[in-house]
């Protein structure tokens, strides 16, 4: 058995008697290695007493109870907080208007103290609610809880009575004189500085100068529905914006068949730098480009990339 074992090992590896040896003696410590913690955890390791734990192993063991019990503390009250848009325990529904009651009695009607911020920094930009449904125009209050305070709204019929005559007065020089108040209605986006823009309501000095940021790095807009991708505006500053701000400048262009990366990564539609250089290497293989036809033949630019940035590329 042993002399065919040698000769095989001869014979497969092709070295002499000697290096036979050897190998097997390793092979055979290996097996012993790779076999001796089943051995010592099937044979041995049942005939060992079992004593009591040291003191550092029920140290350890206290202190991990500990913690799991504040987890589960701190999990169960999580749970009892009140959700998003849903009436706390200690609420109580009384008659109040909106254009009056402070933020401590919003929240006490039920109203997310999130949500009472958002009215008062509505108020204190000028907004009044003239009509119960006026308190929907705050961006995200939830429908559910306004159904619920709907019947205790109570608007005084100064607000009521301001709106009833700006809507049906006879006499169409009332609504110039409204207008005429707000003397940078008719200002053009593409050419207005910071400004311009804090004057609307809603609009503070930060959110100016990241709209004039966006406006630089796209080149301008192309439409005004185009506010939207502005991060931070909320639906009053958006629906300002689109009221007093109009495109009256042509956007600036980029020339599809000369633009490097670097200049096609600088703009906030064409920052997917694989797209940038698929488009290139397909205008290196086929020639410049001279339609929007053959801009669709570069597949991974999608359709809705494309329709919003046609307007910014010249052929």
């Amino acid at each position: 058995m042993y002399q065919r074992i040698l000769n095989s090992l001869q014979d497969f590896f092709g070295i002499s008697r000697k290096e036979a040896r050897g190998a097997l003696v390793m092979m055979l410590f290996c097996a012993m290695v790779i076999g001796s913690p089943f051995f010592f955890r099937r044979r041995i390791l049942p005939l060992l007493p079992t004593g009591s734990p040291s003191p550092e192993r029920k140290m350890l063991d206290s202190i991990a109870l500990l913690l799991e019990k504040q987890q589960t503390l701190h999990y169960r009250e999580k749970n009892r907080s009140p959700a998003r848009g849903t009436l706390p325990k200690a609420v109580k529904l009384t008659d109040f208007d909106p254009n009056a009651a402070s933020e401590k009695e919003l929240e006490g009607l039920g109203i997310p103290a999130f949500m009472a911020k958002r009215i008062e920094k509505f108020r204190s930009k000028g907004g009044r609610f003239r009509r119960k449904e006026d308190l929907l125009k705050i961006y995200d209050f939830p429908q559910n809880l306004y159904a619920r305070l709907e019947r205790y709204i109570k608007i005084p019929a100064e607000y009521t009575s301001m709106q009833t005559a700006r809507n049906s007065f006879p006499n169409p020089q009332y609504h110039a004189v409204q207008e005429a108040r707000h003397s940078y209605q008719a200002f053009d986006i593409n050419q207005c500085d910071t400004t311009a823009l804090i004057r609307l309501k809603g609009i503070g000095g930060k959110l100016a100068q990241r709209i004039i940021k966006f406006r630089d790095g796209l080149g301008g807009f192309y439409s005004t529905d185009q506010f939207n991708e502005v991060y931070g505006l909320d639906s009053l500053a958006l629906s300002e914006l689109k009221r007093y701000a109009s495109v009256g400048s042509p956007v600036k262009k980029i020339n599809i068949n000369t633009a490097t990366a670097d200049e096609f990564g600088r703009h906030p539609y064409l920052r997917n730098r694989k797209q940038v250089q698929v488009l290139i290497n397909y205008r290196a293989q086929h020639g410049s480009f001279h339609s929007l036809e053959e801009l669709r033949n570069v597949k991974v630019l999608d359709d809705a990339t494309i329709q919003k940035t046609v307007p910014y590329l010249s052929f």
